[in-house]
């Protein structure tokens, strides 16, 4: 009796941390293919890995080889990551060239990753955000333009060409060992700065718990835009004096005062395009993923702090 044919999935970020631990859970069961832009990594015999620019015509010459029965996409540059130019190139276009070729080679799943960021920071965000709620981003800063713009795109081919089955993930902040975002790299230090009379109250979401719930998501099937996030949340303030961190304040007025003041403290690692989520809370509706796709965190905020109190300096 001949096996049943195994899946073959195309990961993008490959060399991210969250895209190894999906492989890892992954490999088992399925035939995968990993890619990034940045670097080619090594994952094992049975793995090919390619370092490929999205919009080079290589790129399509995988789709031709491997015929893809789904696409993990977790290649997008962060907001906190190189310059507004190559973001949108790799993000927008890089993603545009990855939907257009997964239409064209019959795809059957495609699951995209995008963040909470792109419904904005400010003062009259409702308690719970959920997946109705505008994206108001790309109306407060141009550095969070490529984020709104990639669900835009995934959007529109999510009703034009419904057999691609995508489903786009808005997860609160990843954090845990190997990540290096913005709140990760702040929890991680012997210092971090607060901006003098806030304290936005912000999730988090353990690395380990993200890689289930995308390892889920291939699992079920399920087509859509959800909110990814648990139902518990902390002021920043209290989650940097359980990390160990001694906090900078750091006044909040005029503008120009806490840019100037972060780059003469050498706290490069804040971007002032993100200064607002650290002022007003974004405090997201993740029930209705946990509905559909059974997902419960395993990691509370004590496993996550206690993992930064510990290690200071997290690889």
């Amino acid at each position: 009796m001949t096996a049943p044919k195994r899946p073959q999935i195309l990961v993008t970020g490959a060399a991210g941390t969250l895209a190894q631990k999906v492989i890892a859970q992954l490999r088992e069961t399925c035939d995968l293919v990993a890619v990034d832009f940045r670097e080619q990594v090594w994952l094992g015999d049975d793995i090919p890995s390619y370092c490929i620019d999205f919009n080079k015509r290589v790129f399509e010459d995988l789709f031709r080889r491997f015929h893809f029965d789904g696409v993990i996409h977790l290649g997008r540059i962060m907001s906190s990551q190189e310059n507004r130019l190559r973001r949108y190139n790799a993000n927008v276009l890089g993603t545009q060239k990855l939907l257009d070729l997964s239409h064209k080679y019959n795809v059957r799943r495609v699951i995209i990753l995008s963040t909470f960021h792109v419904y904005g920071a400010v003062p009259f965000n409702p308690a719970l955000i959920d997946e109705e709620a505008p994206l108001k981003a790309a109306g407060l800063t141009m550095d969070l333009v490529d984020s709104v713009e990639l669900e835009n795109l995934a959007n529109i081919y999510l009703w034009r060409y419904p057999h691609l089955n995508i489903t786009v993930l808005r997860p609160c902040n990843i954090v845990g060992p190997g990540v290096r975002n913005t709140i990760s790299t702040l929890l991680s230090g012997e210092r971090a700065p607060v901006l003098a009379g806030f304290s936005p109250m912000m999730q988090f979401i353990h690395i380990d718990d993200m890689a289930d719930a995308l390892v889920a998501t291939w699992r079920h099937k399920q087509k859509g835009i959800y909110n990814v996030a648990p139902d518990d949340w902390v002021a920043y303030q209290r989650a940097l004096e359980l990390c160990g961190c001694r906090q900078v304040p750091i006044p909040s007025i005029p503008p120009l005062l806490p840019r100037t003041l972060l780059r003469v403290l050498s706290l490069k690692r804040f971007p002032p395009y993100l200064m607002d989520f650290y002022k007003y809370p974004v405090i997201i509706d993740g029930r209705a993923f946990k509905r559909d796709f059974g997902f419960y965190p395993q990691r509370s905020l004590d496993d996550i702090f206690h993992y930064y109190r510990e290690n200071k300096h997290p690889v």
